[in-house]
């Protein structure tokens, strides 16, 4: 890349708003080098073609506020919060097959190198401190222009990023492609000389861009459509969980009311089809309810306003309505 870089800021820590910022400076620069540093709070982020729901634990997230969005690149779920810091690298494309992933991950291997640390790009598009990931990278092309971004775990906290991403295997059978768990590490445990986030902040741009950084800001009229993007794609139930693959789940739990087990498939994000087993003493068949759960959106208060239509007692006994709701969205403790 040539060394001069617009340098630019999204000052939001939304994700809908900082992927769709991301996508307005793809689409409407067309020339030109750009570095953006971002942040998201509490937000697990899946590739473009992941099963959202296959990648979170639904439970946990939902309990920590976690918000989940889609964005446009490729590769495996990740973790974002304020001790996580992202980059993205606009640049011309130049001809595809010269296209590496090296390419843009050297000046970051770099950068964290010129801090002591013992850092290396491994795999498709990971970058490892002393053996533990610390960042996954991505990319995508887009009229003669292409977007690497990363993020780099500088001192999240472990247990959300295990918690958020926690998913048993054996509730969900898709063709999408699943994220492959590494051990994670964070950058500030391996510094030789602690410093803050702001400071790996201010370290980071300048070791990124180098001594041609000019300070870059978008336009009244890319900030609109930046607004837009959010609202039109990336805050969207639609983009975010209706484009994921198909897949089938299976989930059981014993309830003090019954056992009771939902499988079912779903397509775009909306059951296809849907089954209830157990031995919850059910009093009128449950026929007519699969039926009318069938089009509704995998969505739980979706599914919520279905169930709200039928006599619930008749139809599971003690089992209740948010025991249904749970066993379907995997929540709380459900072996």
């Amino acid at each position: 890349m040539e060394r001069r870089t617009g340098y630019l800021e999204t000052h939001s820590h939304d994700p809908f708003y900082n992927l769709a910022f991301e996508e307005v400076v793809l689409r409407s620069r067309k020339e030109g080098n750009y570095l953006i540093l971002w942040q998201n709070d509490r937000t697990v982020v899946v590739g473009q073609n992941q099963n959202a729901e296959a990648e979170i634990n639904r439970s946990f997230v939902e309990a920590h506020h976690i918000r989940v969005v889609r964005r446009a690149t490729g590769g495996g779920a990740v973790y974002h919060d304020l001790g996580n810091l992202n980059y993205s690298f606009i640049t011309d494309a130049g001809e595809a097959e010269r296209l590496s992933l090296e390419v843009f991950t050297r000046p970051v291997v770099e950068a964290l190198k010129g801090l002591g640390m013992q850092s290396e790009a491994s795999g498709r598009n990971d970058i490892l401190v002393e053996g533990c990931k610390v960042s996954g990278t991505a990319q995508r092309l887009s009229g003669g222009r292409i977007l690497h971004h990363g993020t780099l775990l500088f001192d999240s906290d472990p247990d959300m990023v295990a918690g958020a991403l926690n998913v048993d295997p054996t509730k969900f059978q898709s063709k999408s492609s699943k994220s492959v768990r590494s051990r994670i590490g964070s950058i500030r445990s391996h510094l030789r000389e602690d410093m803050d986030l702001p400071a790996f902040w201010a370290y980071l741009k300048t070791a990124l861009a180098g001594s041609g950084l000019y300070e870059a800001q978008l336009t009244e009229q890319e900030l609109a459509e930046v607004e837009t993007l959010r609202r039109e794609k990336y805050a969207t139930w639609e983009w975010n969980f209706g484009r994921s693959p198909r897949f089938d789940l299976t989930n059981k739990h014993r309830f003090s009311g019954g056992s009771l087990e939902v499988s079912l498939h779903a397509e775009r994000g909306c059951i296809t089809d849907i089954a209830f087993l157990g031995d919850f003493l059910s009093l009128s068949p449950l026929e007519e309810l699969e039926q009318a759960l069938r089009g509704c959106a995998f969505r739980r208060e979706d599914v919520q306003a279905v169930l709200e239509r039928f006599p619930m007692r008749e139809l599971f006994g003690a089992v209740t309505e948010k025991e249904v709701l749970d066993t379907i969205f995997f929540a709380g403790d459900i072996n």
